[in-house]
């Protein structure tokens, strides 16, 4: 018996076939929804139409039923909620929290290089002025929806200085309870975009309200992003759930295992003749 509003979940995104990096984090979301009594949610991450395939969300489900998970039907795939994101972003820009940035990624790369001294310099901007912003709409010209942290920080007032969150794993300097979200460390981040329709901060916000999401269960490569989630979650009035980051699993090379870098696929493993309960026990899952 699952308990009442207790889910953790696995949100892959079909744009390459699975690897043991995958299936680590799908044990420990399903293993986190066993200790808690909860929901083990399957999201299908797949608002890049460029990048992700059918055949890439067939073999999701066939990778994962050969570790042996099971999953709550039906699965919430992100193509199909498109309109659930136009609402929280309609809802933020009523409420004067985002502006249209048309700043192309060549010049933001410029701009955050003329600041040498500051490696990790982020983009912070403002709305244009109202006629400027008519004549680049006229002319078709292509912008992003970015979300203003001085609008946030004006609209929460001394409450965005409190933001917290808890983090029942590690992030990557081994942080551990209670933390102090601190969103501004991101900067003016996208949220929308022509091309993409959403951005990940806020899809990831809306979905995991929309599944009652009680434990997100993912990589220490995403720790960061909670700081911007947890503020677009008090935006909004969304919960906020707990988190757990596990550590990331690494290759011969010492980087962590990825699709651009053709990791070794679960399929590739099985096809080497290595059963389901091996690998689950060489990642440590009995």
């Amino acid at each position: 018996m699952t308990a009442p509003g207790l889910a953790s979940r696995f949100a892959p995104s079909p744009s390459g076939r699975l690897h043991r990096g995958h299936a680590f984090s799908a044990l420990t979301a399903a293993e986190t929804a066993r200790e808690i009594g909860g929901r083990f949610v399957l999201r299908i991450e797949d608002i890049d139409a460029e990048r992700c395939r059918p055949q890439f969300e067939a073999a999701i489900y066939e990778d994962l039923a050969w570790l042996g998970l099971d999953w709550e039907r039906p699965v919430r795939r992100q193509s199909e909620h498109l309109a659930d994101y136009a609402a929280a972003l309609e809802r933020l820009r009523a409420l004067g929290l985002v502006y249209r940035c048309f700043r192309t990624r060549r010049e933001l790369l410029d701009d955050i290089g003329r600041a040498p001294h500051e490696p990790q310099a982020v983009f912070v901007g403002a709305p244009l002025p109202a006629e400027e912003e008519a004549r680049r709409l006229a002319a078709g010209q292509a912008f992003a929806w970015r979300l203003s942290l001085a609008a946030a920080r004006a609209a929460l007032g001394p409450a965005f200085d409190r933001l917290t969150f808890t983090e029942l794993g590690r992030g990557p300097e081994g942080q551990t309870g209670p933390q102090t979200a601190r969103p501004d460390q991101a900067g003016d981040v996208v949220l929308a975009r022509k091309d993409l329709g959403v951005a990940y901060h806020l899809a990831v916000v809306v979905d995991d309200a929309a599944q009652a999401i009680s434990h997100v269960v993912r990589g220490e490569d995403l720790f960061e992003a909670v700081h911007v989630q947890r503020l677009l979650q008090a935006l909004l009035d969304l919960p906020t759930p707990l988190y757990r980051h596990h550590r990331l699993l690494l290759g011969p090379d010492g980087k962590r295992l990825a699709k651009r870098d053709r990791a070794e696929t679960l399929a590739e493993i099985r096809g080497r003749g290595v059963s389901a309960a091996a690998l689950r026990a060489s990642l440590g899952f009995a």
